[in-house]
């Protein structure tokens, strides 16, 4: 078994909040997700004085026929450069189904802490 790994990624997000990312698939993050598809994630707090985070979990997968095309526009409309990239030998894209989420936001007084499970989520 793997150790935990953490990696950064660039990634778009669904109207169904999905996130979606692009790797090869030789990476350890890849060999990981797809021994264990269970992914956890923190988005934010990179910004000087920006105290707002977004904690999510989720389940990761390699979708393919038409849902791989839909997500892989999804992916493109956040970095079209990413079209480029997908010609890259062993380019994969994974799909993040949320389980559950919470965004938290400190920059005002009290802050606004908001979670939602998999079933608030579902659009």
């Amino acid at each position: 078994m793997r150790e935990p790994q953490a990696a950064i990624v660039g990634f778009a997000v669904s109207d169904r909040f999905e996130i979606v990312f692009d790797t090869l698939g030789s990476t350890r993050k890849a060999d990981n997700l797809r021994r264990n598809p269970r992914i956890a994630l923190v988005i934010g707090g990179w910004a000087a004085g920006d105290e707002r985070t977004v904690q999510y979990e989720g389940e990761a997968d390699e979708p393919v026929g038409a849902e791989h095309a839909r997500i892989t526009e999804i992916y493109y409309s956040a970095y079209p450069d990413g079209r480029e990239r997908a010609k890259w030998p062993g380019l994969t894209y994974f799909r993040v189904k949320p389980a559950w989420v919470r965004y938290s936001d400190y920059n005002q007084n009290p802050p606004e802490v908001v979670e939602f499970n998999a079933g608030d989520l579902i659009l």
